[in-house]
């Protein structure tokens, strides 16, 4: 297992993957079916070899681990992920620490704006049991992930383009929290091969700008938070004054505070709405 471990990391390593050893662990437990702790502690099957071979020829291939193992972690939560599905990142971990740090009532509402795999809903879901959690996205392919994702978490669903007006109309001046890691991207830039041929386009790119889902999400949060709620929106680490700059104009906030990730970048902006 070490020998087979260290020849396709060589091989990672050989075609510009970062996280070469990590990532053969990772697909060697996979194929292993065990922990990656526990790895080196087993003997390979007679199959193992073909089949670990083949997927590292597709990581190799720029293929992303989590669509080759099926799933991806994120914070506390392993969320089922693949193709047609944004892959959540640890740099939205931030967000999601945030989020859990405010101050909310016992039972909370709290509302999960481009959920994608459903990642930041099912962490806060998990982490509050007594919260109504609302995740809303339009991909039909992403919402197919999250409902599997989603299962006995007690969130709900919604199809909906958060862009639309009226967007959870039934839940104006009632909601406690609201997160949301939109599509941010400015249009033209340059992606990495593994990011551009493999998230959907949909979820990355947002507007010339990259505002063009920010700006409504910042519209829909003055109507649905109540007063004193608060929300935090991810955005391109290129457009944090330019996120702060849509809440202040809004007029509607206070307490408008750009943040930076674990790796220190800009990373999310987050509000209050005035009492």
């Amino acid at each position: 297992m070490r020998h087979a471990v260290a020849e396709a990391a060589d091989v990672l390593a050989a075609a510009g993957v970062g996280s070469a050893r990590a990532d053969a662990e990772q697909l060697a437990a996979h194929v292993a079916d065990v922990d990656r702790g526990r790895l080196f502690l087993v003997e390979p099957a007679d199959d193992f070899h073909p089949r670990f071979r083949e997927l590292v020829d597709a990581r190799a291939r720029r293929i992303p681990l989590q669509h080759l193992v099926g799933s991806a972690a994120f914070g506390p939560v392993t969320l089922g992920v693949g193709p047609g599905v944004f892959v959540p990142r640890p740099e939205t971990e931030s967000l999601l620490e945030w989020a859990l740090a405010q101050p909310l009532p016992e039972s909370p509402v709290i509302v999960d704006l481009c959920t994608g795999s459903g990642a930041l809903a099912v962490a806060l879901a998990r982490a509050l049991p007594s919260a109504t959690v609302i995740a809303v996205d339009d991909s039909p392919e992403a919402l197919a992930y999250a409902r599997r994702n989603v299962a006995d978490t007690g969130v709900e669903l919604v199809a909906a383009d958060v862009t639309a007006d009226g967007l959870l109309a039934g839940r104006d001046g009632a909601v406690d929290l609201i997160v949301a890691n939109p599509p941010y991207i400015p249009d033209g830039a340059e992606l990495e091969s593994e990011v551009a041929d493999h998230d959907p386009h949909h979820a990355l790119f947002g507007g010339p700008d990259g505002m063009a889902v920010i700006e409504p999400i910042v519209a829909h949060a003055v109507r649905l938070l109540r007063r004193g709620g608060r929300v935090g929106v991810e955005h391109d680490d290129t457009t944090s004054a330019a996120t702060a700059a849509v809440f202040d104009r809004s007029g509607a906030f206070t307490d408008v505070t750009p943040r930076r990730d674990l790796a220190g970048r800009p990373r999310f902006v987050t509000a209050t709405l005035a009492g």
